[in-house]
């Protein structure tokens, strides 16, 4: 006489609710994560930056550049939004 534990093991139900759980956890650890982290800030001196590096760090503090904006427009924008270097 089969126990109900082994009438549990034989049920589909049970496998294909494993199987769900299996694939839920996998997806939510693929696309939960960051699947294209966003770029760093870029580094060193502002002169030196690409357009689109110098539209993507004023994007990041909320500078929102203008689509027209030239290459010197950004870098004046940029210098003036600047910390200045802590003194020691």
């Amino acid at each position: 006489m089969p126990t109900p534990l082994d009438r549990a093991m034989q049920s589909r139900n049970l496998f294909l609710g494993f199987a769900g759980i299996v694939t839920a956890v996998s997806m939510w650890g693929i696309w939960g994560g960051d699947m294209f982290p966003a770029e760093k800030d870029p580094k060193g001196d502002p002169d030196t930056w690409t357009e689109s590096e110098l539209r993507r760090w004023l994007e990041a503090r909320g500078l929102l550049p203008s689509g027209k904006a030239s290459k010197d427009d950004l870098l004046e924008r940029v210098k003036a939004n600047m910390k200045p270097a802590a003194r020691p």
